[in-house]
């Protein structure tokens, strides 16, 4: 092994510039600030989208349009498939649903959707329906209820 073939280890962190530290490291004296003016005062931290006297490009550009995001419902939801493990002929309401683990957390109703096969006779009732999981429920004898 020679002194040619020593690396340095890889660090997982970039190392801090020390300023103030003499005028031979090149960062002493001023501490990189310059002279004088606002930036180089202690406690100096400009705002991020400042830009001076200029009119800001936020308030430049046209606002368009509308979003209703906010307003929007969303539901939790359910397979017909997964309502396979019920009592035949046992009324399946959203309470049902999250003892049994099919939807995690209750948001503004429960959606039934058509995924999969129902093979039993059952009572459901939900917020909403699409109309393939009523096909399905009704071919297998049973009944939808909207809540």
């Amino acid at each position: 092994m020679n002194l040619t073939d020593v690396k340095a280890t890889p660090t997982k962190r970039k190392r801090r510039k020390r300023v103030g530290c003499g005028t031979g490291s090149g960062h002493g004296k001023t501490s990189t600030r310059g002279h004088k003016g606002q930036r180089s005062r202690s406690g100096f931290g400009g705002r991020i989208l400042d830009q001076g006297g200029q009119m800001p490009l936020f308030r430049r550009l046209p606002k368009r349009g509308f979003n209703n995001a906010n307003f929007k419902k969303q539901y939790a939801i359910v397979n017909v498939g997964d309502l396979n493990g019920f009592e035949p002929g046992s009324t399946v309401n959203p309470d049902a649903m999250a003892k049994a683990g099919l939807f995690k957390k209750g948001l503004d109703g429960v959606k039934v959707l058509g995924g999969g096969e129902i093979k039993i006779a059952l009572t459901v009732a939900a917020s909403k329906f699409s109309t393939s999981a009523v096909r399905k429920i009704q071919k297998a004898g049973g009944n939808v209820q909207e809540i």
